[in-house]
């Protein structure tokens, strides 16, 4: 039986309940094995990849990870620890590490099977990028739209 996670932290969302962050503190703790590991080392990674990058729970417990919108989340399954970004197809990928989800219109995964290993610095890099997509769309959306019509010329 898995024990429900009631950590409390200081964060503004304690009020509500245990912070993102605890949640998924919980789920790592929780899993006690190399998914655990794995899902803590791939946290890790997008942490120091996007230092300021905002840890949301959603879905009834997905470990999701933000900065100007979603940037991949961490779902762990029996056999696989699978990171799915949101926005994944409208990334280069030149260390070839998406594995899963290739064929959807957007998204893009990476599982990682017990044992693999991360190729740290791609890993790193797709996030940025996925960072920097995410940005050039948020800032595409707070430009205003330029409505006006040119003035017409007045025949004399």
């Amino acid at each position: 039986m898995k024990k429900a996670v009631t950590a409390k932290t200081s964060s503004a969302k304690d009020a509500n309940g245990p912070s993102p962050s605890r949640l998924i503190d919980g789920r790592i703790k929780e899993l006690g094995d190399w998914r655990g590991e794995m899902l803590g080392r791939i946290r890790a990674l997008i942490k120091e990849a996007d230092p300021e990058v905002v840890e949301e729970w959603k879905w009834r417990g997905v470990p999701v990870w933000e900065h100007d919108g979603i940037i991949c989340t961490g779902e762990t399954y029996k056999a696989v620890v699978k990171m799915t970004f949101a926005k994944g197809a409208a990334l280069e990928d030149p260390a070839g590490l998406f594995n899963s989800s290739l064929e959807g219109n957007v998204r893009r995964a990476i599982d990682f099977h017990e044992g693999a290993k991360i190729n740290e610095k791609a890993l790193k890099m797709l996030i940025r990028a996925a960072v920097a997509l995410n940005a050039s769309k948020a800032k595409a959306k707070s430009k205003p739209a330029n409505k006006s019509k040119p003035a017409k010329k007045r025949s004399a």
